[in-house]
């Protein structure tokens, strides 16, 4: 299962993925923006189309029923999980207005689900044109890991995991310095 929520279309896998039968693409995006590919929407099993300037409530209303949806229809093995935060209001392609707390809560909404049903989730993040992405792609991280939706051995101590955060920090810290220097 391929589950997409960033601002564009992932025409990219969809086409990749167009015969694929073993493979259920859920996609939400900025319906009104690139790349607008008719041919790749063909193999989304589950289109979540977005009008401009979607806020959290109906953004994260739409996130739960149809990854519940999705999930219900597909029972995948594994879910690969496309965490795009250039749907982040201020950013300057996406057009949706979702806040940082959206974003956290989106991770949270899909983690919950895979995880009351018992499946691998693999994360990866994309998108995201704005300095302030990477603390907030932290602050997901260290949600998720709170809430022992990873890291879930180590989270049922009931102790936070210094060393599990300390990692994320310096993480996080290198992707800014990297952010920065890129200009």
């Amino acid at each position: 299962e391929e589950l997409t929520l960033n601002f564009l279309q992932g025409n990219g896998h969809e086409r990749d993925f167009m015969n694929d039968h073993k493979v259920y693409i859920m996609d939400a995006y900025n319906r009104y923006i690139y790349p607008g590919d008719g041919f790749a929407k063909r193999a989304i099993k589950r289109k979540v189309e977005l009008e401009w300037g979607t806020e959290d409530t109906e953004y994260l209303q739409k996130v739960h029923t149809h990854v519940e949806g999705a999930l219900n229809e597909s029972k995948p093995d594994i879910i690969v999980y496309n965490a795009g935060t250039d749907i982040l209001d201020g950013d300057p392609l996406g057009g949706l207005a979702i806040s940082p707390q959206g974003i956290v809560k989106r991770d949270e909404v899909v983690f919950k689900a895979a995880r009351s049903r018992g499946i691998p989730i693999l994360m990866v993040t994309s998108g995201g044109y704005q300095k302030r992405t990477a603390r907030i792609i932290a602050d997901s991280i260290l949600n998720l890991h709170n809430l022992g939706l990873i890291d879930k051995e180590l989270a049922t101590s009931g102790a936070e995991n210094p060393k599990v955060e300390q990692m994320i920090r310096d993480s996080v810290t290198d992707l800014a310095n990297l952010t920065c220097s890129d200009g």
